[in-house]
């Protein structure tokens, strides 16, 4: 019934990317091939797959069935691909990763653009959220975190030693005065975002750990807008060294209190344990491990 498998692929590619517009984009096809090779699924298969109104675009029933069916059919297909091609080491096929907001801007997402222009058979879907995904639910092949996860029966890599750091503004620390203990960081704007959150635990010099709480009247569940606020200095904030040493070395923060940081808080790369992994999501982790090398190297002269 199912004898062409580029109807399968676009098929996969429509619920994926969310329309058929996108999916025409993503394969490099023209909206009328997309629309007539979903045509002629639904008429092999004879079954609707997919309900569309002016608003959105959703698999029936039947429609989601074959996609989740789909996906470990074409996975199989690529895998044997590569097992006998000459370039087996080649990365091909569908990469989805997910990452926080300002790790994935920052890093993240150079590292997608380089892997795409150099393997021209790869595609990577990548996924900016501060919320914690689901891999298996939501699909997600690699999800890149700052923080030592909890036991979640996922593989983990670190990619790079990290800790988090109190920095601010010039502007702001001209006009409020920079702290010169923990607890003065009291009397100050202190941002918080999820994630962090309104209680900061430093770790100082011979290891002494301090619990602050600074007063905040600006708060966001997104790391990167927070981040932003310290930029345009609205108050400090307790970030990631990795997300911050630009920001850094160019002069737009400043980092506060120096000899005090949070617990380590490696850069982590989490993937479903029951996968066998693929040539593409090496390749991924690879890379971003090269990456960031280069910013978590500068971690022990910033202790």
């Amino acid at each position: 019934m199912l004898d062409d498998i580029t109807e399968l692929r676009t098929f996969v590619r429509i619920i994926a990317t969310g329309s058929l517009s996108a999916a025409g984009r993503e394969m490099g096809l023209a909206l009328s091939v997309v629309s007539k090779r979903l045509a002629a699924l639904e008429r092999r298969t004879g079954a609707r797959l997919i309900e569309r109104s002016t608003r959105r675009l959703a698999p029936t029933e039947e429609g989601q069935d074959l996609y989740e069916r789909a996906q470990r059919i074409l996975a199989e297909i690529d895998a044997a691909e590569a097992s006998l091609g000459h370039d087996s080491d080649e990365p091909r096929g569908v990469l989805r990763v997910s990452a926080s907001m300002g790790l994935g801007k920052t890093h993240v997402s150079p590292v997608c653009r380089e892997l795409v222009r150099l393997h021209p058979r790869l595609s990577i879907d990548l996924v900016l959220t501060d919320r914690l995904v689901e891999l298996i639910e939501e699909e997600i092949d690699i999800a890149v975190r700052i923080g030592t996860p909890a036991d979640s029966g996922l593989m983990m890599r670190k990619l790079a030693d990290n800790f988090r750091v109190i920095v601010g503004a010039p502007d702001y620390l001209e006009s409020h005065g920079l702290p010169k203990t923990p607890e003065e960081l009291e009397d100050h704007e202190c941002l918080h975002y999820r994630g962090v959150g309104s209680r900061w635990r430093l770790v100082g010099p011979g290891g002494k750990s301090v619990d602050v709480r600074g007063a905040s009247r600006l708060q966001s569940d997104n790391g990167e807008v927070a981040h932003d606020w310290a930029l345009a200095g609205c108050g400090l904030i307790l970030k990631s060294w990795v997300d911050v040493e630009p920001d850094l070395r160019a002069g737009r923060l400043t980092r506060v209190l120096p000899e005090w940081r949070s617990d380590p808080a490696p850069v982590c790369a989490l993937f479903p344990s029951n996968r066998h992994l693929p040539i593409r999501a090496r390749a991924f982790l690879d890379a971003m491990a090269d990456r960031l090398s280069g910013f978590s190297g500068g971690i022990a002269g910033a202790m």
